[in-house]
């Protein structure tokens, strides 16, 4: 079996030691050779320009192609396309078209009344400055807010025809949620790459919060299998082995393309891409 391709997600640093940890995490994954790496926008798009300060400085520190993320989030449609217009012009061509969470304290996403409606809207305007290759996202299990899987996939449809070229879904714990997704997709219609969301599992408590908030499913098995890893004090093994494991399934069944939510905790990705046999090149000098 050949090695994946695969791509890694960072969020920007809002302290110095995050700095730190940020840029470690970029030492250690680039010379695994990624296809590409992303960084975040925070909720409701509070990290606006920490993430063009890390996109930018990341590209040009590595060379690495960086996407950035760009929500519709409390933004007028000219402040959005300006920052689209700051990427391409700094050389940042690849974007994650989303449309973002909800501000802190707010139930629910609203658009901006002179902003972007959803993210149909903002991939249209993107695509139409043929300027960017645009990613967007997608949820293997129902999104909080859909009606069901089936109106999930109609609406990422939409976004790949509105011209996005490649979906990336929502993290999942079990092959078999991204697999029955992914033949869902193609019996829609829908042939661009869905690449599946892998989350390396740094710490349970924090993955089953984030899962709640997410939609994700949680097996009982898994959470039974943390619980007595806990008590053995062999948690990050377990979280190495299942993650491997979650991978490999995905590759033998025909999956290209691995895409992991780093959370700037760089060694369990690393390891369970080493384990997938992913040889790194030599590492980057550090940034003076």
């Amino acid at each position: 079996m050949t090695s994946p391709a695969v791509s890694f997600e960072f969020f920007p640093p809002q302290s110095l030691e995050a700095s730190f940890r940020l840029w470690e995490t970029v030492q250690m994954l680039a010379p695994l050779r990624p296809d590409f790496v992303s960084v975040t926008y925070g909720a409701g798009g509070t990290t606006r320009k920490l993430t063009h300060e890390a996109v930018t400085t990341i590209g040009k520190a590595t060379g690495l192609r960086v996407a950035a993320h760009l929500t519709c989030v409390d933004a007028t449609r000219a402040e959005t396309m300006e920052i689209a217009d700051s990427y391409a012009a700094a050389g940042i061509t690849d974007l994650v078209a989303l449309r973002g969470d909800a501000p802190k304290g707010a139930a629910r996403f609203t658009a901006h009344p002179e902003g972007f409606a959803d993210t149909v809207e903002l991939i249209e305007a993107l695509a139409a400055t043929g300027k960017f290759t645009l990613r967007v996202g997608a949820y293997p299990e129902k999104h909080p807010e859909a009606a069901d899987t089936a109106a999930d996939i109609q609406w990422l449809k939409r976004k790949i025809e509105a011209g996005a070229t490649a979906a990336i879904t929502q993290f999942f714990f079990e092959a078999e949620t991204f697999l029955r997704f992914r033949d869902a997709c193609a019996d829609a219609g829908i042939t661009a790459p869905i690449i599946p969301g892998i989350l390396p599992i740094e710490n349970w408590e924090g993955t089953k919060r984030f899962a709640a908030r997410c939609g994700t499913s949680v097996p009982h098995w898994l959470d039974e299998a943390f619980t007595t890893a806990r008590r053995d004090g062999r948690e990050e093994l377990l979280a190495t082995a299942l993650c491997t494991e979650l991978c490999d399934t995905l590759l033998q069944e025909g999956v290209e393309n691995l895409h992991f939510y780093t959370l700037n905790r760089p060694h369990l990705t690393r390891d369970v891409c080493h384990a997938l046999g992913l040889v790194p090149e030599v590492a980057l000098e550090k940034v003076a």
